[in-house]
């Protein structure tokens, strides 16, 4: 099952994302790091988040670029994390792809084909997946065109994904929102989400 989970920075998302995979029990677990290693600094933190969440029993997947070749053990519960990174990779990136089935189209659409032709391919492989995305629309502030493509990208692939998920979380200051979860299938209407279901522990919560 696709299961998405959003929120801004610091909201808490990341370590619901990480408990919802626990939750699973015992299974292969994969992890699929997108950020790039810029520099010595970055490289470290990588390092230090590689080696805390081996400890969970996740192996750290490196993808930055390019999703749609990667092949895991079926059956796993695998966690990305995060598709801001990877569509910015994407839409940035100094080379791009020539593929003929790619042909007159944008290249905001190629990278939002290629950005869901890659978790959808995840999707057939895992039992479980979890896919991390930022919420970085609502901050008011202006900027150039090429960030306000890629901010177009990036929303445009969110909603496909909502469309498509089973479950739909949002982690606002540690508590997560359900906008749908996967005994419903639907959209929940009343209140705009719940609670209910929590992974986090209540003093995780309060972080």
């Amino acid at each position: 099952m696709l299961r998405l989970v959003t929120g801004g920075s610091g909201s808490g998302k990341s370590r619901y994302a990480e408990d919802l995979i626990l939750s699973f029990g015992p299974r292969k677990r994969y992890y699929i790091a997108t950020m790039m290693p810029w520099d010595g600094e970055c490289r470290r933190r990588i390092e230090r988040h590689r080696r805390m969440r081996a400890e969970k029993g996740f192996e750290t997947v490196e993808q930055y670029l390019d999703l749609e070749t990667l092949s895991l053990e079926p059956g796993a519960a695998v966690l990305l994390e995060c598709l801001s990174n990877l569509a910015a990779n994407e839409y940035f990136r100094e080379t791009r792809p020539d593929s003929s089935s790619d042909a007159g189209l944008s290249w905001k659409s190629q990278v939002e084909t290629r950005l869901a032709k890659g978790i959808f391919r995840l999707e057939t492989q895992a039992a479980e997946l979890v896919v991390v995305t930022n919420e970085i629309f609502s901050d008011g502030a202006a900027y150039d065109g090429e960030t306000m493509n890629y901010m177009e990208v990036l929303g445009r692939t969110n909603a496909r994904l909502a469309a498509r998920a089973g479950q739909v979380t949002e982690v606002v200051y540690g508590i997560p929102i359900h906008h749908r979860l996967p005994e419903t299938g639907a959209p929940l209407l009343s209140g705009g989400g719940k609670t209910a279901g929590n992974p986090m522990k209540k003093e995780e919560r309060a972080l």
